[in-house]
């Protein structure tokens, strides 16, 4: 069994590798890829694989682009940060989809599937379990706003909604914080924010704040019933909720 790895960063490589042998030492790594460019180069000119695993982020680009230019006739395990990608892997012929970080027991169960499914592969046969995968599911309708295309200087750059801390206004304008505490001005009120981003990740915090639930460094009380909440990277803002969000907020947090 031969396997090849698509992925643009060399420590999680490594480490996939290193448990791919670990769990079995039979299989031979073909190759390792970094980018959707250097993925296509391979599959135009290498012979088939028996499995691939893909991350979906890769530096120049998703790698659902090296499948819609070469459709895949071997299984994939997709492998990403990002949740959101879930039902598109399903649909370009992934077998299974990890979590990173990759736990060594999932990565058991992948591979474990794919032995058990490789007997039976077919183009045709796999687009029917996927179809009955599909069928099986509860789809989330995601219509909620990916990215935001921001202007940096003379340079117009994409700020994926990972990247994203809060949103605040000031003088009448919205600001987007990234995680790393750049920010930049954006063209939307608050108001319609809130309804294109996703209520699973951000919460309306106050008429002044939206807040990604990893940017909540942490919670104090408040009088009056009242929260304060710091946030992450700082702000110079005081940031309250409500004792009427309170609540709301609370339970928006646990899940």
């Amino acid at each position: 069994m031969n396997a090849l790895i698509i992925e643009d960063e060399y420590p999680a490589a490594e480490r996939l590798e290193k448990l791919i042998k670990k769990l079995d030492p039979h299989i031979d790594i073909a190759g390792v890829i970094d980018s959707v460019e250097a993925a296509k180069r391979w599959f135009a000119s290498e012979a088939a694989v028996d499995l691939i695993f893909s991350d979906i982020q890769l530096s120049d680009g998703l790698s659902f682009q090296i499948f819609e230019a070469f459709p895949a006739h071997s299984p994939i395990i997709f492998t990403t940060s990002y949740d959101e990608y879930a039902i598109k892997a399903f649909r370009v012929k992934s077998i299974d989809y990890l979590l990173k970080p990759i736990k060594l027991h999932e990565l058991q169960r992948a591979i474990d599937k794919y032995k058990n499914f490789k007997g039976d592969f077919s183009p045709q046969a796999y687009a029917q379990k996927i179809d009955s995968l599909l069928e099986s599911l509860e789809i989330r309708n995601r219509t909620h706003k990916m990215r935001f295309l921001v202007k940096n200087g003379e340079q117009l750059i994409p700020i994926h909604q990972e990247q994203i801390a809060y949103f605040y206004t000031a003088n009448e304008m919205a600001c987007l914080v990234g995680c790393d505490g750049r920010q930049f001005l954006i063209d939307h009120t608050l108001e319609e924010l809130e309804s294109m981003i996703d209520p699973l990740c951000f919460f309306r915090l106050n008429r002044q704040f939206i807040a990604r639930v990893t940017a909540i460094q942490r919670i104090h009380s408040y009088f009056n019933g009242k929260l304060k909440i710091d946030l992450r990277p700082e702000t110079a803002q005081e940031v309250l909720v409500s004792r009427e969000k309170a609540s709301a907020f609370k339970a928006w947090l646990d899940g």
